[in-house]
């Protein structure tokens, strides 16, 4: 999979854009605040529908334009497709594949498969729980429309779910229609436990291979799934949890608590672990996910690294740019590193100045 072209319009600073990049690596170079990130934000857009930073997308508009657009045309082995992406100001957005609108974003997850690995993954190791929830659920929703679809009904249930806890403090005789919910989330949850369980042990055992790698065998990593519900089934969890919700007025167990654990030499990243460790730790979950879309669908997803080359030294710098050789990469940086120069021709590089990208 790669992308063959890609037009810009009205977008944050850019100004508008046709581009053909090549199909290996391409580097878009200059200071920053020029718009490399922007450029990497708008493909990572048509993948998954949603900024890369914040959920306000009226931001995405460029200041002084009262609407923008984005123009993806992807490549397969059998097929292209194309992806269109319509944002105006005071309205919702527009986002079309093949010219036939999508209704609900599980229609367009699976068209661009993307993996964006920046200075802000180490929220990955370092944020909270929320954060390594989004990683898991962003990762499965591109890949299996299954969990796409359990993922927006549990959230669409445990939103009820919560109102009706709130409720019941005024109507006590409300509780008798509570069971209906629980049924429904714990169906719904248990999918989703499953599937996260599954997609984390795949990813363990890749994201092992690249930290020792990455480390020259001085670091050993292991991730571990932390379930919110451990020690029973959901729907026993939920029972026993019943008057502590109903206190709180909000569901106290479920996948929406989940975590993940990265420990690095048998020892938890996030509070032992030096910032080099952290980094490579977020570094080798970005690059087994790479290997796990491949596996799963057939595909090599499209790589996008937002200044990523200046965070590592140059053995990391060397075998990351070996781990993505045959996939096509979008790089930003403010200088050339060593490291691509083998990687570079004239026809992918690229100067970002004051919005404006051109063939360097």
């Amino acid at each position: 999979m790669h992308i063959k072209e890609i037009s810009l319009q009205g977008f944050r600073n850019l100004e508008p854009l046709r581009l053909m990049p090549s199909g290996g690596v391409n580097l878009f170079y200059g200071n920053n605040a020029q718009g490399k990130t922007n450029f990497l934000e708008s493909i990572y857009f048509c993948a998954l529908g949603r900024s890369l930073r914040g959920k306000n997308e009226q931001q995405l508009i460029a200041f002084g334009a009262e609407e923008s657009h984005i123009r993806l045309e992807v490549m397969r082995e059998n097929r292209s497709d194309r992806i269109d992406v319509h944002l105006k100001r005071e309205e919702k957005k527009g986002i079309a594949v093949n010219g036939i609108p999508v209704k609900k974003m599980g229609e367009l997850f699976g068209t661009l498969y993307a993996v964006i690995f920046s200075p802000e993954d180490l929220s990955l190791v370092k944020g909270g729980p929320a954060e390594r929830r989004r990683f898991l659920d962003m990762e499965l929703c591109q890949i299996s429309h299954v969990y796409y679809y359990d993922l927006q009904q549990y959230y669409r249930v445990l939103k009820q779910r919560n109102n009706l806890l709130k409720d019941i403090r005024q109507k006590p005789d409300l509780a008798d229609t509570l069971f209906v919910w629980d049924e429904q989330l714990a169906e719904r949850g248990e999918r989703m436990i499953a599937a996260r369980s599954a997609f984390l042990a795949r990813l363990d055992a890749i994201a092992a291979q690249k930290q020792e790698i990455l480390t020259g065998g001085k670091d050993c990593l292991k991730t571990e799934y932390k379930p919110n519900c451990e020690g029973g089934s959901l729907r026993e969890r939920l029972r026993r949890s019943l008057d502590r919700d109903l206190q709180l007025g909000s569901t106290q167990v479920g996948p929406h608590k989940d975590d993940i654990l990265f420990l690095v030499n048998d020892r938890d990243v996030k509070q032992f672990g030096s910032q080099g460790q952290q980094r490579t730790t977020a570094l080798s979950a970005r690059l087994a996910e790479i290997v796990l879309i491949r596996e799963e669908t057939g595909e090599h997803p499209v790589l996008l690294l937002d200044d990523v080359l200046s965070e590592l030294d140059e053995t990391r710098q060397r075998y990351l740019m070996e781990s993505i050789d045959g996939l096509q990469a979008f790089l930003t940086c403010t200088g050339i590193e060593d490291a691509v120069k083998r990687y570079l021709h004239r026809e992918n590089l690229f100067l970002v100045q004051n919005g404006r990208i051109s063939r360097a």
